[in-house]
């Protein structure tokens, strides 16, 4: 309940429309017939709300003279009142939040009736001056203070009985047996869950949820037994009860903002909006220690690359923690759905909670997930198109974000299915199943049954001849993920198409295929044995070369990397040394990376170019201009390795220059001169 007090300075005329504003507000904007529970509560609360209405408005009419200035202090104390019943009334409505309201219903009914004595106690102790406005003033005053007093709120008896139900069914979660389906539409159907989308959107909400409370350490908060069983309930309705995936729902423009919020983004410069570092909106913004606010995955990519200073005002960065702006973020939501466009919430927001997901949090939890995965990879081995089209898209979404989920999905046999239906002639049904592969490959029981079911030549086809764009990139990064073992990488290496196959989608992909192409790359020549000469064989200089300088730093930093890891080998160190150009660039991109890490590798590869090379190399290094300042920058401010190989390349330089300079002769006998 972020409630806001008015400032001390406030006019009591100004105080008082802002209270006539608020109370309609509350009164006009809960829609009570539609709410998960405690519709009988939260009707009194806005019937309280309607008689503060009629008050206020009465109070502005019959006080035409100005209000006392005693009267502030009071109002102030009911403005706060109103704005925590608006926020409290807002949760209970809240999308994706019905199943959660109805579980807490006893709390919610605590806070609300909290609430509605807050505002009886405010309107207690209003001055004479606002109260005795007028004589209809005087009876609605009394009139509000009475019903909020009297206000019997608490959950109602359907309320009590459809959460007594949904604790029986995670009851026999508990115990590994199924539901009644009936029971579970009934549950369902009280909260105003319809369709799979309202599904879907009930497990975000609480997966959001329990991400949120892993990612603060909340690993023993006794809400996360509920919070998963919940999820779990939700899942298996959503994969048994709902036979049809209602995308349209997704595809629905959002709601327009009401006319005050409209009037207010108009006065809005987007250009405040954007990240300094990209000029992109803003979609997740965070601030640093300086104060300034950044796009989270543009600040962390500075952090990353080595720099600890901030970018705008250059202050050096005491710490890389970071803050939500929530203020940010909720005014460039705003700005979207005016335009018609929602705001999703960030991929990586919760990367390091979902690694806290191995344990599922409870019995419940656990037996539902097992009988909801059970019933997907049935559906994949027996069903029919549509039903495999469907459970590939679940597998897909319960693989996502959760470690427990996708051991549940290996050890349910789900790897060999999937990897079945990549020759599925449904484009749909292959990316789904490319990207379900790809979840389960993050798990080391998902890779070694992906392995063991001879997937990784099916994966690299994939990557070629998958029909979807997306299929191709996340077949490329599931390659990435098998890299991680060195007896992956060597089976890698043997297929013969799977290194050319890399090196092509780094040379002709788009943005997220190059990434993954390089990445995977630099995973198989990292641990493999024998997959440098195919790479070069296959064209992977001049495809890295292409990409330096360019558009993109990330992409440029990783071709670096590459190019090291195969100038290690005398046949990649010739082909670099191939072209002087190249070896141009790279000079250059050691000079204006901005990147520490990049830096480093760059070190590395002219390190690796001088050993394979000889003098030649030396010699042509030494020519290059610009080279001298950046290694000796590169021994004052890089890491231990960049610095070690920059101060090789330097002292390498000045021997060969030194062998070359003619010996002195000696001074003839007669020309000696004695110093004394």
């Amino acid at each position: 309940m972020p409630a806001v007090c008015p400032c001390e300075d406030i006019s009591p005329g100004t105080l008082l429309a802002s209270l006539a504003t608020l109370s309609a507000d509350v009164a006009d904007g809960c829609d009570v017939d539609r709410l998960p529970a405690l519709r009988g509560g939260v009707g009194v609360a806005v019937r309280v709300a309607g008689l503060l209405r009629e008050f206020l408005e009465e109070v502005r009419w019959a006080a035409a003279a100005e209000l006392p200035g005693g009267s502030v202090l009071g109002m102030s104390e009911l403005h706060v009142a109103l704005q925590k019943m608006r926020f409290l009334l807002e949760d209970c409505g809240r999308k994706g939040a019905r199943m959660w309201v109805l579980m807490n219903a006893e709390a919610v009914a605590s806070e609300l009736r909290v609430v509605l004595g807050s505002v009886a106690t405010a309107m207690d102790v209003l001055p004479a001056g606002v109260v005795a406005a007028s004589d209809d003033a005087r009876e609605l005053a009394a009139l509000v203070s009475q019903q909020a007093w009297r206000a019997a709120v608490r959950p109602d008896e359907e309320d009590s009985r459809a959460a007594r139900s949904v604790r029986s069914m995670l009851a026999r979660f508990r115990s590994g047996a199924t539901p009644d389906a009936e029971d579970a539409r009934l549950v369902l159907g009280r909260v105003g869950v319809a369709s799979w989308w309202d599904c879907s959107q009930e497990v975000s909400f609480l997966e959001a949820e329990m991400l949120e409370r892993l990612e603060a350490g909340g690993e023993n908060d006794n809400d996360l037994v509920l919070i998963s069983g919940l999820m779990a309930f939700l899942l298996y309705c959503r994969v048994v009860l709902f036979d049809r995936i209602d995308y349209g729902k997704a595809d629905e423009p959002a709601p327009a903002p009401a006319p005050r919020a409209a009037s207010y983004l108009a006065r809005i410069n987007p250009e405040g909006l954007q990240c300094p570092i990209t000029l992109e909106l803003m979609t997740d913004p965070v601030t640093l220690a300086t104060g300034q606010t950044y796009d989270r995955a543009s600040i962390k990519r500075w952090v990353k690359s080595g720099c600890r200073t901030c970018p705008v005002t250059g202050e050096k960065l005491r710490s890389a923690d970071v803050v939500p702006n929530v203020a940010v973020r909720g005014i460039v939501e705003q700005l979207l759905l005016s335009s018609g466009v929602s705001l999703h919430e960030p991929s990586s927001k919760h990367r390091c909670a979902v690694d806290k997901t191995a344990s599922p949090f409870g019995a419940a939890a656990a037996g539902g997930a097992r009988l909801a995965v059970a019933f997907l990879v049935s559906k994949l081995c027996r069903g029919t198109p549509e039903e495999q089209k469907k459970a590939t898209y679940e597998c897909r979404k319960l693989s996502k974000r959760n470690v427990f989920h996708r051991a549940c999905l290996v050890d349910a046999g789900a790897v060999p299915w999937l990897l079945h239906l990549l020759s599925s002639p449904d484009a749909s049904v292959q990316d789904n199943a490319v990207a379900g592969l790809l979840n389960l490959s993050k798990h080391p029981a998902g890779r070694r049954a992906l392995v063991e079911a001879g997937g990784l030549g099916l994966i690299v086809d994939a990557v070629s001849v998958a029909a979807k764009v997306e299929a191709q990139q996340n077949a490329a990064a599931i390659l990435f993920y098998l890299s991680s073992d060195a007896g992956y990488c060597d089976e890698i290496s043997r297929i013969p198409e799977a290194i050319p196959t890399l090196v092509r989608l780094v040379r002709e992909g788009a943005y997220r295929g190059r990434k993954n192409a390089l990445v995977s790359l630099y995973g198989v020549l990292q641990r493999g044995a024998g997959g440098h000469g195919r790479a070069v064989s296959a064209g992977a200089v001049a495809a890295l070369a292409s990409l330096l300088p360019g558009d993109r730093d990330d992409l440029a930093n990783d071709a670096v990397a590459l190019l090291a890891r195969l100038a290690e080998q005398p046949a990649g160190a010739a082909a670099v040394l191939s072209s002087s150009a190249l070896v141009t660039r790279l000079v250059d991109f050691l000079g204006a990376s901005a990147s520490r890490s990049a830096k480093d590798h760059c070190a590395a590869l002219l390190a690796s170019l001088c050993r394979h090379g000889g003098d030649a190399v030396v010699a042509l290094l030494g020519k290059t201009p610009g080279l001298m300042p950046s290694l000796y920058a590169l021994i004052a401010d890089g890491g231990a390795q960049g610095s070690k190989k920059a101060r090789w390349l330097v002292n390498e330089i000045h021997r060969h220059y030194e062998q070359r300079q003619p010996p002195v002769a000696a001074p003839p006998a007669g020309d000696r001169v004695i110093r004394v």
